[in-house]
């Protein structure tokens, strides 16, 4: 608290400057223990929020192995991709095959033959219906508001059940390249036949040049099928990016090219399972090392800090069930590959893993299920690991628990170094009033003295 005297009348001292360094030296000895306190426990929680961020990172490359459907990741590649992409999902099969595109699926594209002057021309009034492949027709009213070929389109395209059909207007010079009109041009959505569209209109007669039903209304291009040969075998599909012909492959047609074979070939991907694999010991490494740099402990000849969880059992705990669960073997491996060793995975006596990455390509190409199954089959390493850190990591888990207990500690704390506080605040009070009144005293013996001193003087003269 602030006080409000300074230098005592009587005794000339400092009040103010001696009580505020006796209060302080009173409360120097808690206040320290208390910010010592928090300093460690921020710390502490510091190094858990780092610990659970490589403890998540390592998860996420563990989960990756987990998934036993990256071992069964296929790469497919296409002789000429300018005719045919092809793309690998899981579930394909190993193989080769040839490939002949001899016609691309297209999609219905319907231009009007009337030559209309502008998108505000009016066209007439009735009812329009789109009849789409098999799919419920839908109908488009055309009346006062919207009968201009812009009104017309723009009810097409607006219309909430169309299910198939894109209206747009062009314009293009007319019959005689005299001068520019505009025509409606009526698009299917998509590709094949099994899209095409017809047009019925019931009413006037402006309106009716724009019926399906008379061929003469429309000019354009038909829908038609993709027309391929797999391995000398005919397939029709109606769209050009075809994923049921070939088991997990999805072709992805280019452009014609009757009479060229494109070879596609389908086979495991052992290069991003490698990867993944290669991932998993980086990050076992990152995590080893977060861990070891928050346990470390630096000497006192060291000009080095310890780390923030030095000591901590639930840090040494992680450390050496994850150590465990990586190493030991795995009980529903159906093959001699039934650790990390095996397949080339190894960690030295300083807690690194290595990859030795010829034993792994050769472990791949013995037998990928196998390997496969050191990772992610019911006890494999990735199920293990994948388990034990979400134990860690989950509300209520070992990590969490002890960041709560933190956070309450450096609330207790708080609280104490406001109690002392007050405390502190009390004996300043008191100290303020012994000083004070110690002061008075002294003024008063000092003007005794001074009275007394020129009594003797008269008396001297």
């Amino acid at each position: 608290m602030a006080i409000s005297s300074s230098l005592g009348i009587g005794s000339g001292m400092d009040i103010n400057g001696i009580v505020n360094q006796l209060v302080a030296a009173e409360g120097k000895p808690e206040k320290d223990a208390i910010t010592r306190q928090e300093t460690t426990a921020k710390a502490q929680l510091s190094g858990l929020g780092t610990l659970k961020s490589a403890l998540s990172t390592f998860q996420t490359a563990v989960q990756k192995l987990k998934d036993g459907g990256l071992f069964k990741t296929y790469q497919a590649t296409s002789g000429n991709d300018s005719i045919v992409k092809v793309t690998a999902a899981p579930g394909s099969v190993a193989g080769n095959h040839s490939i002949q595109v001899t016609q691309l699926a297209m999609a219905q594209n319907s231009i009007s033959t009337t030559e209309f002057a502008n998108g505000a021309a009016v066209v007439g009034t009735g009812t329009m219906t789109f009849s789409v492949g098999t799919k419920t027709p839908f109908a488009v009213t055309i009346n006062s508001g919207n009968n201009t070929l812009a009104g017309i389109r723009d009810a097409i395209n607006g219309a909430a059940d169309n299910n198939g059909v894109t209206a747009s207007i062009i314009n293009v010079n007319n019959s005689t390249n005299t001068g520019t009109i505009s025509k409606l041009v009526l698009t299917a959505r998509d590709t094949g036949e099994a899209n095409a569209f017809a047009v019925a209109v019931a009413g006037d007669a402006g309106l009716s040049k724009l019926d399906s039903s008379t061929p003469a209304n429309y000019t354009g291009t038909a829908a038609v099928n993709a027309e391929l040969l797999v391995d000398g075998q005919a397939a029709t599909r109606s769209t050009n990016k075809i994923s049921d012909v070939l088991q997990g492959v999805t072709l992805d047609l280019q452009a014609e090219a009757p009479g060229t074979n494109v070879n596609v070939g389908v086979k495991l991907d052992n290069a991003a399972i490698k990867q993944t694999i290669t991932d998993f010991v980086t990050a076992y490494n990152a995590l080893e090392t977060t861990t070891d740099k928050l346990g470390k402990f630096a000497g006192a000849d060291s000009t080095d800090t310890s780390g923030a969880l030095i000591g901590d059992s639930t840090l040494r705990n992680i450390k050496n069930e994850l150590r465990q669960q990586t190493s030991a073997p795995v009980s529903s491996a159906t093959s001699t590959f039934d650790t990390l060793k095996t397949i080339g995975i190894d960690i030295d006596r300083y807690g690194v893993m290595t990859l030795d990455a010829t034993k792994l390509d050769s472990a791949l190409a013995t037998n990928v299920s196998s390997v496969s199954e050191v990772f992610s089959s019911t006890n494999g390493v990735a199920t293990r690991l994948n388990s034990k850190l979400m134990q860690y990591l989950q509300t209520g888990g070992p990590l969490d628990t002890r960041q709560l207990s933190l956070n309450k500690q450096l609330k207790t704390l708080t609280d104490k170094r406001d109690s002392v506080q007050l405390r502190l605040d009390k004996v300043q009070q008191m100290m303020l009033k012994q000083f004070i009144a110690m002061d008075v005293a002294v003024g008063k013996f000092q003007s005794t003295g001074n009275f007394l001193t020129q009594q003797i003087a008269q008396l001297n003269k």
